[in-house]
């Protein structure tokens, strides 16, 4: 998914907004949480996606975004990003990542998180772990002033040595009134990103995405959105919206009832 490249450096009234827009997306993620389980259709989760956002006078952001059908991107096992909810239940040993957008008073929130439906194997949850704290790990290198590069170093550094490879097709993004802007942010060094600087101000998405096999990725031919392994491997990712401050880096999308910075899945 892209959109419109113009860097943004936010005032502070204009922080405060997307700090709202981070905290009603986090709140839809712990609404949505109880019902990500065994049984229950990626579908009926979509739905409820977005009967909630409406409800609360916001805007599901991914509809119609670019074609897209749906409210939210279901990604289940061996689909790396953008799978497109539908009717098949979750099944037990399955994983699924829930990525969530919505726009508060114009402003974008962005996260996701990959959840274990039953009791999954002991890779998947190995995975699932590594990904979770691969994104604390770029959370940590991003500093004011510094390059994105570092963040995809830091990721790429720690998720080779747990034995994953890292996703290079997609990215993290710039945020703030468009969904897509600049910076991009790879999660493996690259020469732009060496370039790319983290100014107070600056708002963007870190969200890795780990597979067991290969990186590549291949999309499906029919719908034109899901996004697969190329070898059928598990992936996983997890991603929040963070504002860099001058005192460092402000996670926007915290949940209260998800998995926080040191969590053992």
């Amino acid at each position: 998914m892209k959109n419109t490249p113009i860097p943004l450096y936010l005032k502070e009234e204009e922080r405060e907004g997307l700090r709202v827009a981070g905290r009603f997306n986090a709140q839809l993620m712990d609404f949505l949480r109880p019902h990500v389980k065994e049984g229950v259709s990626t579908e009926k989760l979509d739905k409820l996606a977005n009967e909630y956002t409406l409800d609360h006078g916001h805007v599901p952001a991914c509809v119609g975004y670019l074609g897209y059908p749906k409210t939210i991107c279901t990604s289940v096992n061996e689909v790396v990003c953008h799978g497109i909810p539908n009717t098949r239940p979750l099944k037990d040993g399955d994983i699924v990542n829930v990525d969530i957008t919505t726009i508060v008073n114009g402003w974008y929130g962005d996260q996701s998180e990959t959840f274990m439906i039953g009791n999954v194997s002991n890779s998947a949850r190995r995975l699932v772990q590594s990904t979770h704290d691969a994104l604390f790990v770029g959370i940590h290198a991003a500093r004011p002033g510094g390059t994105v590069t570092e963040i995809g170093r830091a990721i790429q550094t720690f998720s080779t040595k747990a034995g994953y490879s890292v996703v290079r097709e997609y990215q993290g993004h710039g945020i703030g009134r468009d969904f897509h802007q600049e910076p991009g942010v790879p999660h493996f060094p690259t020469l732009k990103s060496n370039r790319d600087l983290l100014r107070p101000g600056t708002c963007f998405t870190i969200e890795p995405m780990l597979n067991i096999g290969s990186w590549q990725t291949r999309v499906d031919k029919k719908d034109k959105w899901t996004v697969r392994t190329i070898d059928g491997a598990l992936s996983a990712q997890f991603e929040h919206t963070i504002l860099m401050t001058e005192d460092g880096p402000e996670i926007l999308t915290f949940t209260k009832e998800g998995p926080q910075e040191g969590h053992k899945f």
